[in-house]
């Protein structure tokens, strides 16, 4: 899951309209900013498998601490503390927190059962929609285009920067998705987790851009 989770970042704009894009985007991709820096600390593990899924070669097979059930309940519990010490209001408290579990629920829907329940659990979840192509695109895609709807239109631009920059942003991200899907797999995991790490340069960008936009 990619698009989804920023679409579900975008959306919460609207519920969240004093928060930074950049905010609410990186609570939702949380999981996702933690993992390749475990990967480069050796403190989790992926396999470059071809084939894994229709979708994608990357086999999740050791990754308790960034996604495991237990550790995301962690993450997201100190999300709202951070939120409650930096005196947010109790909607800030509550939203970003439902961001960082609603990584771990997107996520359900499209991996082959490799979601720990807990860093020590066998139990793996996971419904495996990435093994149907049509599937995963229409919910990646789904859920990204009716995010950046809400935002587009709960948000007004107050110059050039705000009426291009949402425009420009979501065009970066259905690309970087797109090539990801048409590219090779990648030649070992360090470059993914590299790779990965280059992406929180997106979260500063959203928060630019959405400094050139009022909420409604």
């Amino acid at each position: 899951m990619f698009l989804g989770h920023f679409g579900v970042g975008l959306a919460a704009k609207k519920i969240a309209p004093k928060s930074s894009l950049g905010l609410l985007l990186a609570a939702a991709q949380w999981l996702d900013i933690l993992w390749p820096l475990f990967l480069i600390l050796g403190m989790e593990h992926v396999r470059i498998t071809p084939n894994w899924t229709k979708v994608t070669p990357l086999e999740f097979y050791d990754y308790p601490l960034s996604h495991s059930l237990l550790m995301v309940c962690f993450w997201a519990l100190l999300w709202g503390l951070v939120a409650y010490g930096l005196k947010a209001n109790w909607k800030i408290c509550l939203i970003l927190p439902g961001l960082v579990l609603s990584h771990w629920i997107l996520d359900l829907l499209v991996h082959r059962p490799d979601l720990p329940l807990s860093p020590r659990s066998f139990t793996v979840l996971g419904l495996g929609l990435w093994n149907s192509p049509l599937w995963t695109l229409g919910l990646e895609f789904g859920l990204f285009l009716a995010g950046f709807a809400v935002y587009i239109s709960s948000t007004k631009a107050k110059d050039g920067i705000g009426a291009v920059g949402p425009w420009v942003l979501g065009t970066l991200l259905v690309g970087l998705y797109i090539g990801n899907l048409f590219s090779p797999p990648p030649p070992s995991p360090d470059f993914v987790a590299w790779v990965t790490l280059s992406l929180w340069l997106i979260f500063p960008l959203a928060h630019w851009i959405d400094k050139h936009r009022n909420s409604l």
